[in-house]
């Protein structure tokens, strides 16, 4: 009965992670054949970080770039002893990997108070096992694969914290979580230039939390500072050496923000519209990374994804006429997720 038990809990877990694995390690260095030139700048950086010894937080060149996937590849250069294109790719598929363990984390941390739960965990983590763009980004040697990875064990952490702080009162593990997640979360900030606008999430995700449940905002607080010490920490140097050096900071977002635009409100429009537009509608035309015009969601997908953000607005507003904890838990969970 206990080995029965086991294979129902763990079986789907495992199941998932073995296509996962499969996906995004099967052929890696065939599969896309060659290199990018992106990749091979990164390379070299790598090569270079490992032969000089000289590990940077940020490398200039390129249009600038985030150092810590650079030298994670240089580490990885030195423990195979070989120089090819799988090894360059193999911290990709790897935080690919990682990634899908978090969002089955996440999803169960967040939903495990409900009957569905576990089969939300599991449902959440194959379709981004299967996901196109994220087997596609897991196999080719670009930074940008890393953010979601931190983003999704920073919130997990962040939600176990919480819920060791206020429901189990299990103070010094509730902390200890809560410093360790702050920490995950911030070395996000040295994956890619998408991933500084997160704060914004995490900021919500603690407001959400004091709105729903009223909990001891002192507490919360203190809770807040713990998460965003511990990131700041982590990103101090990175920080110091944006101080030292502005225009390696502004420099990309400078090129791309619709500020430098002649109609910066028709621009944002239009950028508004074609980001919910490629979830159903037109993709990236971009060959390197979709099939050209493909939309990013799988039809049916795309479906669940449609009910799913119906859902969370319709919990939003029952929120308002419910007193019901479960209910607001839920709401919060939907838009987290």
């Amino acid at each position: 009965m206990r080995t029965l038990s086991a294979i129902k809990k763990y079986g789907p877990i495992f199941l998932i992670l073995s296509i996962a694995v499969f996906f995004r390690l099967y052929n890696l260095g065939t599969v896309p054949p060659g290199l990018y030139p992106d990749e091979a700048m990164n390379g070299n950086n790598a090569a270079e970080a490992l032969a000089t010894g000289h590990f940077k937080v940020f490398y200039p060149e390129n249009n600038g770039r985030e150092g810590l996937f650079m030298n994670i590849q240089a580490l990885f250069l030195k423990w195979t002893g070989v120089h090819e294109a799988w090894v360059l790719r193999l911290p990709s598929a790897l935080f690919g990997i990682i990634t899908v363990v978090g969002v089955y984390l996440l999803a169960w941390q967040l939903l495990k108070k409900y009957r569905y739960g576990p089969l939300a965990a599991s449902a959440s983590s194959f379709l981004l096992a299967i996901s196109f763009w994220h087997i596609l980004f897991s196999r080719i040697g670009f930074r940008a694969i890393m953010s979601p990875a931190f983003m999704v064990w920073g919130l997990y952490l962040l939600a176990l914290g919480l819920e060791l702080l206020f429901e189990k009162n299990k103070n010094a593990w509730g902390w200890v979580t809560l410093i360790f997640g702050g920490a995950v979360y911030g070395g996000g900030m040295y994956s890619y230039i998408a991933y500084r606008v997160t704060p914004l999430l995490v900021i919500f995700f603690f407001a959400a939390y004091w709105f729903f449940f009223r909990v001891d905002y002192k507490k919360l607080l203190g809770a807040f500072a713990a998460y965003v010490i511990a990131s700041l920490a982590v990103f101090a140097p990175l920080g110091w050496y944006f101080l030292k050096n502005p225009a390696d900071f502004f420099g990309r977002t400078s090129e791309l923000s619709i500020t430098a635009s002649a109609h910066p409100l028709h621009d944002l429009l239009v950028n508004i519209a074609k980001t919910i537009g490629m979830f159903w509608w037109h993709g990236d035309y971009n060959w390197r990374q979709n099939y050209s015009g493909a939309p990013e969601l799988y039809w049916i997908v795309g479906i669940l994804f449609a009910i799913g953000l119906v859902y969370a607005f319709a919990s939003l507003f029952k929120k308002f006429r419910s007193d019901d904890p479960d209910r607001h838990w839920e709401t919060l969970t939907w838009w987290t997720m």
